[in-house]
């Protein structure tokens, strides 16, 4: 019983250490960061209801997420070759892709939920 604890433990502390890799190492994670704790005091400060809330926090989990996997394959293919390979660069841009898609689409819930709070403020 002890070993399970013990590899379930290690399995933690091995994503821990993976996603303090990755932000040291990858600058638009720093940046998804920092916009999610700009999304999370603006949903404070807007005082946002309860199913925007779930929708801000998902969407940054999502959001993170993404970023965290196209890193994840980022590495992999370049375990692959460091040369120039067509298929490893389309493996790179196809997963880049991904990860902007969704950016596009996270933007535009923001933009949903937060645009009319500004606007109401400005117009009061």
């Amino acid at each position: 019983m002890k070993l399970e604890n013990e590899e379930h433990n290690n399995a933690f502390f091995c994503a821990i250490n993976g996603i303090k890799s990755a932000i040291k190492t990858e600058r638009n994670l720093k940046f998804d960061i920092f916009v999610a704790i700009v999304i999370i005091a603006c949903g404070f400060l807007f005082r946002i209801c309860l199913f925007e809330w779930l929708i801000c926090i998902l969407s940054i989990g999502v959001m993170l997420f993404a970023e965290l996997m196209n890193t994840a394959i980022e590495a992999v293919v370049d375990l692959y070759t460091r040369e120039k390979n067509r298929q490893a660069g389309i493996a790179k841009d196809i997963s880049a892709g991904a990860v902007l898609v969704l950016s596009v689409n996270v933007a535009v819930v923001g933009i949903i939920i937060f645009v009319p709070k500004v606007y109401n403020i400005i117009i009061k």
